[in-house]
């Protein structure tokens, strides 16, 4: 793989566990995560090693830990993001919702320390990680009903509060980590949502599908059906199409995600290189013209819609709905255990424009899904801790 640019590793020991941890190969890192033992970590696509090759700019090392890494036996594994800090020889390390990791295991410090000593070696002044479990859920029936001027999410009580997420927050807090923009919101210090939107799929069949969505959703899909919206998988050569309706979308709306076509072509072409039909283009079409594109990529037994767009015309045929009960039928009978709809805003209040994503997805009938959100540490060092100072600054000032 062009990206992974560093070469192997001394292995560091952690002599509790009898684990070493050394950089391994993409394809030793693919064949850990489709085992069972693998699988059962449950990592996101920003872990695979294809994710190195979507991001330009970026040095980066694959990485594993376990009795015998370069053999296959293994723990555990991390995705490293290499970004250098501008004039110096030293890197900012990233771990995109990584390192894929029992995080339940008591002996953290047992792969951890060997981690943070590893990128300390390979020149990281600083880490962030993106630790999986999660922290607080809430189900769309008790949101609902619970919005109003200037509330917000941490103003409901959660439906649940995740034990381990509560544990590993407690656990790295005494190991000196910070959590991105503290204990608060977070959504702007944080490079991945902290607020995502779940559909849990185990156990479920298309019909308790269907019941879980609301009457609106209901209405909206049968309105698409009737105008005679056809849903289909597209292909590379719909991506400039799917890219001029995501700029009428983000001027509509008024955000701005910054990629270019190019970003949505490499990520194309690098995941399903990686795993033919990882990542698809859904378009409904009404008469013969492409009104909404929408993604979706699927690792294991998780499925995530990523990015959509649609056109500002004839949005009464309700392309977006049609797109949506596709995909999560095809999530569904792909044997997805949940379809993750990606980032939701924090606010409850009807008034303000975000919220109106979160209305959209609350439709589904799923839970809003708080995750610890990302961590960073200045590793070891008065000039690392400096410098890891001076990258905030820096950041701040982009």
């Amino acid at each position: 793989m062009s990206a992974l640019l560093v070469p192997p590793s001394r292995p560091h020991h952690a002599p509790d566990r009898g684990s070493v941890l050394r950089t391994v190969t993409a394809d030793t890192y693919r064949t850990f995560l489709a085992s069972p033992e693998g699988a059962a970590l449950g990592a996101g696509f920003l872990q695979c090693p294809s994710w190195a090759d979507v991001k330009q700019g970026w040095r980066a090392q694959l990485l594993g830990w376990g009795p015998d890494p370069q053999a296959g036996e293994l723990r555990g594994v991390a995705l490293v993001l290499l970004r250098q800090f501008p004039g110096t020889r030293k890197y900012f390390a990233y771990l995109p919702e990584g390192p894929v990791a029992d995080w339940s295991d008591p002996d953290l410090d047992g792969w951890l320390g060997p981690l943070l000593e590893h990128l300390r070696r390979a020149g990281a002044f600083a880490v962030r990680v993106g630790p999986s479990p999660a922290y607080r859920r809430w189900d769309a029936a008790r949101l609902k009903p619970l919005t109003g001027p200037g509330r917000r999410l941490g103003d409901v009580l959660a439906s649940e509060v995740d034990p381990l997420g509560t544990a590993v927050a407690e656990r790295l807090r005494a190991r000196g980590w910070r959590r991105c923009g503290g204990d608060g919101t977070g959504e702007d210090a944080d490079a991945q949502p902290r607020h995502v939107f779940h559909v849990p799929l185990a156990g479920r069949t298309p019909q308790d599908l269907w019941s879980g969505l609301n009457q609106e959703w209901r209405r909206n899909v049968r309105r698409a059906q009737k105008e005679g919206v056809e849903v289909v998988v597209g292909s590379a050569a719909e991506l400039p199409e799917f890219y001029r309706l995501l700029g009428i979308t983000e001027r509509r709306d008024g955000f701005r995600l910054g990629r270019s076509l190019a970003y949505y072509q490499r990520q194309y072409e690098a995941l399903n290189a990686e795993e033919p039909g990882r990542m698809k283009l859904y378009l409904a079409r009404h008469q013969g013209e492409i009104l909404a594109a929408h993604t979706m990529i699927t690792v294991g037994r998780r499925a995530w819609y990523q990015t959509g767009a649609s056109a500002d015309h004839r949005r009464e045929v309700r392309p977006s709905n049609a797109l949506q009960w596709r995909m999560l039928l095809d999530a569904h009978a792909l044997g997805a255990e949940v379809y993750d709809m990606r980032g939701v805003p924090s606010t409850l209040d009807p008034d303000e424009r975000a919220y109106g994503l979160l209305r959209w997805k609350l439709g589904t009938g799923g839970q809003v899904v708080e995750t610890l959100g990302e961590w960073e540490k200045p590793l070891a060092g008065s000039a690392n801790h400096t410098l890891h100072r001076a990258f905030q600054a820096y950041l701040n000032r982009r």
